[in-house]
């Protein structure tokens, strides 16, 4: 018998955890430029900010 899950039980996933090093970036990035969506290029763009340490950005 498989166990349901419920969505709201699973832990919130942030890509920026899994951005360690400039390959990771780049991988990331390019699967990314490969969806051809602005939305999601600008969220990857916030994932890589962060993963970088940088959590505000000033207009």
């Amino acid at each position: 018998m498989t166990k349901k899950i419920k969505v709201s039980e699973l832990p919130e996933f942030d890509a920026a955890e899994y951005l360690n090093s400039e390959e990771d970036v780049a991988a990331y990035l390019t699967a990314i430029l490969e969806e051809n969506d602005p939305a999601l290029l600008a969220s990857a763009l916030g994932d890589i900010a962060r993963s970088r340490g940088m959590t505000v950005v000033m207009n």
